[in-house]
């Protein structure tokens, strides 16, 4: 039996975890998940090495107190902002180790998504995923939503969730993310495609004898019965490669969300860019929304997460 809590689908505290400067489209979108779910908002900002940095030399809790208060200026306006749609937003600042500090407020507090923005990719055009990032990919136990550099700018209304597409992979951990992604979609009445790609060296496996159309049949008997009748659903089944077809589909079909597990965010894959994981999370135009290994193995499939799941700290640059 899937164990999914409630919240996660209709967060009631949405956490920003922010830079400074904060990313602006990043933010835009968690407006849009807060307004839409009707959640609270905490923004989140790590300052690492207070007071022992070469820029500003504060040594005395005078002198971190004032670097605490600039940072909040310039936060200000983002709160006032979320203040103008209605959104009970405050700003919340520490100090430390950032991974470290955001997955202590998770356990402190009572959040149910987690929202952050991802920078431009490098001269080699690959996603450069630092630590902290990665980190939560894999350790956070509520869902991480990652905004990439390509989502286009717009208004909090072009950022609401009216299409999902999620990602079925050949895992049993595909029926927790397709009901994840289900219950979003029928919480804010939205369009959920069920895509999976299927390379075509391993057509024959995955396939075993069906047709396409079969195979999309069962994809859709994947949505649990009693949401199934509360929104709209239909499969995609299609030949190629896992991420170019992803990123393909979701221009198509003009998605809004791209809900996916989060067990191949290791440090092989991030360092040789050969998972499906980080290269959407470098191109794709839209937010992705991840399960963690952590989520999976409390959804009823501890023995498959647990061997999916990376292991060790990792550390790259490129992320907040």
């Amino acid at each position: 039996m899937i164990t999914l809590k409630p919240r996660w689908s209709r967060p009631s505290t949405i956490l920003f975890a922010t830079e400074c400067p904060p990313n602006e489209n990043a933010f835009t979108f968690a407006l849009a998940q807060a307004k839409e779910s009707r959640a609270n908002l905490v923004l989140l900002h790590v300052c690492r090495g207070l007071g022992k940095t070469s820029v500003y030399r504060a040594k005395t809790r005078d002198a971190e107190n004032a670097e605490a208060q600039r940072a909040k200026g310039l936060f200000a306006p983002l709160l006032e902002h979320a203040h103008e749609l209605g959104i009970q937003c405050k700003a919340v600042f520490r100090k430390g180790d950032t991974a470290e500090q955001i997955l202590n407020f998770l356990q402190e507090r009572k959040v149910d998504r987690v929202i952050m923005g991802a920078h431009t990719p490098g001269p080699i055009g690959k996603l450069l995923v630092g630590s902290v990032a990665e980190t939560l990919l894999r350790r956070a136990d509520v869902p991480v939503t990652i905004v990439g550099p390509y989502l286009i700018t717009g208004t909090y209304r072009d950022y609401l969730t009216r299409t999902i597409l999620c990602v079925v992979t050949g895992y049993r951990l595909s029926d927790a993310v397709v009901r994840f992604a289900a219950e979003i979609a029928a919480r804010n009445k939205a369009r959920l495609v069920l895509l999976q790609s299927i390379p075509p060296q391993e057509s024959e496996d995955v396939l075993a004898g069906c047709s396409l159309a079969e195979l999309e049949k069962e994809l859709l008997e994947m949505v649990p019965d009693k949401l199934r009748k509360k929104l709209s659903a239909e499969a995609l089944a299609v030949f190629g490669d896992p991420t170019e077809e992803l990123l393909y589909q979701s221009q198509v079909l003009n998605a809004n969300l791209i809900v996916m597990d989060a067990h191949e965010a290791t440090h092989f894959a991030a360092v040789t860019n050969a998972s499906v994981i980080y290269k959407v999370l470098a191109y794709a135009h839209c937010p992705v929304l991840t399960l963690s290994p952590v989520i999976l193995a409390g959804s009823g499939y501890g023995p498959e997460a647990a061997r999916l799941a990376p292991v060790g700290v990792n550390y790259l640059a490129g992320v907040v």
